[in-house]
């Protein structure tokens, strides 16, 4: 039988519920558990979307686990021989955007991917690279800002004074 408490989720046996059978003992610092709980969700979040693909593409093929060589009505079959064409799916366009494309159309399509592929990742390493290093220094010495100041991601917006927008948007 499952203990009540105030946790939602936390049916009162223990670390990844090996208490029933006498091991994984409840995490007891209330920091590590917050962090092991956040964890789960987003791992949870993570597996939703996940399976949810497996549904698809289960619809699609008759198997869950990729084997695309079965769905060979497609009309995506066209430009399966093309650069970015990767095993195990594929060509990949769900939204159809290439349907009845010609080779030109495709190509520009297939650059533009490219090019946003490549600010997407300067974009991931804007992001992660703040959690680890900071520029030493003042960003705005008038204002007694400095660089270690100034939080990561979108809070950091509201950070930068107007001055040091416009120098980024002049320069």
């Amino acid at each position: 039988v499952n203990k009540k408490t105030s946790e939602p989720g936390n049916y009162g046996k223990g670390n990844l519920g090996l208490g029933l059978i006498g091991f994984g003992n409840s995490v007891q610092n209330p920091e590590l558990r917050t962090r092991k709980l956040q964890a789960e969700l987003a791992n949870g979040r993570l597996a939703m979307m996940a399976i949810i693909g497996m549904f698809f593409q289960d619809g699609l093929t008759g198997s869950a686990w990729g084997d695309w060589a079965l769905y060979t009505d497609s009309p995506l079959r066209a430009f399966e021989n093309e650069l970015g064409v990767q095993a195990p799916v594929g060509f990949w366009d769900p939204l159809g955007f290439t349907k009845g494309d010609d080779a030109a159309s495709f190509r520009r399509r297939r650059y533009v991917e490219l090019k946003h592929g490549r600010v997407a990742m300067f974009a991931c390493l804007g992001y992660i690279v703040p959690e680890y290093y900071r520029w030493p220094g003042d960003l705005s010495p008038s204002l007694g800002l400095k660089f270690s100041d100034v939080p990561s991601g979108f809070a950091a917006f509201s950070k930068v004074p107007l001055s040091g927008w416009a120098q980024m948007v002049a320069f």
